[in-house]
Formats: structure tokens, sequence, C-alpha cells
């Protein structure tokens, strides 16, 4: 079955962008997924083709209109999953990445200006949605990460089919460090233990290593998941960097 995805943009021709490169570029180009990029300037209703307007109250800069988005929309409407891409959002986790993966496709509003009307969300099953705590110029780039982040879960995109099951976030900690040849680099050793050869304790070195990645970096990823308690003494990462020199 291929994950289809339709983008209502008034910048269309964005697309695909990096989507045509790489991973999801090939998968694009073996039908894996489909990319449909829809103008939603073609559904204004005026000779300008007007898809905002002054914001009621007053204030700066424009607001996009809800008739004309509400008419995008139900062009593609079909029951997969609908989002807007706006700062206001909620803001995109791994798991909603796997469950919008999971399903048949996915239609993506990218928003612009200053904002869009209110009663659109009120109108039609958008989901608000934020790819991180600042300001773009507009949605099409959260669109192409929400993309990016969904088509890599497709069946054969990555390979094997455990390719992304220990990155971070998926286990609700950051990955741990990689490190590969030269064995010795300006100094630097890679650890003694992954060259051991004993899986068992390449592993547990590994899960050690992720959660004080994540208990120094993010801990708010280990108080949400529970982490917590399985998180080795805080020296760990400093003797693992006084091995290396």
């Amino acid at each position: 079955m291929t994950f289809r995805a339709s983008v209502l943009t008034l910048y269309p021709d964005i697309f695909p962008g990096p989507l045509g490169a790489s991973l999801a570029g090939r998968a694009l180009q073996e039908g894996v997924w489909s990319l449909e990029s829809t103008n939603i300037r073609d559904f204004a209703t005026d000779k300008h083709r007007s898809v905002d307007d002054t914001p009621a109250g007053g204030g700066v800069g424009m607001v996009l209109r809800p008739d004309v988005l509400a008419a995008a929309l139900d062009s593609v409407a079909d029951g997969r999953p609908m989002l807007a891409l706006t700062p206001r959002g909620k803001p995109l986790t791994q798991d909603r990445v796997r469950d919008l993966a999971s399903r048949e496709g996915i239609i993506l509003l990218c928003g612009r200006f200053e904002g869009i009307d209110e009663r659109l969300f009120e109108g039609r099953p958008l989901e608000p949605v934020s790819v991180g705590d600042y300001v773009l110029s507009g949605g099409e780039l959260g669109a192409m990460v929400i993309l990016d982040a969904c088509v890599r879960l497709l069946p054969g995109v990555m390979g094997a089919a455990s390719s992304g099951e220990e990155e971070s976030f998926e286990q609700g900690l950051l990955e741990y460090p990689h490190y590969t040849r030269p064995v010795t680099w300006e100094g630097r050793t890679i650890p003694e233990v992954l060259r051991s050869g004993d899986h068992a304790k390449i592993a547990a070195w590994r899960h050690a290593q992720a959660v004080e990645d994540t208990r120094l970096r993010r801990p708010d990823l280990i108080e949400r998941h529970g982490g917590a308690s399985q998180a080795p003494p805080s020296g760990a990462r400093r003797n693992r960097e006084e091995k290396q020199k």
C-alpha cells in the first residue's frame, strides 16, 4: 500500500525539495509513498485570488481565510489525518510520527502570515502541530520534517526492519554515542568495550551511555519516560572521556 501525502501550500513548487533526495527520494521514485502538492490560491473566489485578510479586531499582518482553506482541505479530505503546521500546535513526537506512518497517508496544511482563522479548527478535524518552539516563515519546512520522519519508517525504506529501533527518541532516550575507524584519532581512542566483541557488555554500555546522555542533555525525557532510576552515576560520561585521552 502506498503512503499518500497531500500538502496544501501557497508555494507548491517548493515540493518535493529535499524529500526528492536520499531515502525519501528513492522511496518516492519506487512508489512506496506519493506526494501531491496543492496550491491553496486555486480555491480563492475573487479575481485577485485572495487567500488572506486583515485581522479582526485590528493588528499587524494578515490572516488566512477559513473559507478558502476549507475548500482546499475538502478537495483532498478522504479520512487521512489532517494536520496544520502552526507554532500554536502540539509539539511533534516520535510516538506521533510512528502513528502517522502506520496510516494510509497524511494531509498537511502549511500556515503562513500571522496565522489561520480559528474557525477552521472548529469546522474541520484539523490537528495543530508544531515542529519546535521557534517561528518559521511558513509551514512548508515543517511539513517536510513531518514527511521525512514518517517516510523513513515505512516498510523497506531504511532496509533492515531494525534500523531505526535504537535511534534517538525511539526508546524514550537519546541515542548512544557512535564510533568508527580509525581506532585512534588525535589521541582519542574508541572505548575498549566496543572492541571487546562481547555483545552483552556492548549492549549494556550503550544503554548506560544513552541514559546518561539523556540525563545530561534532555532530563525532561528521563522524567517523562520514568528512566531516572536507570541512570548510571553522573561520572559515567567523565570516566568514558578520561579513557579516551
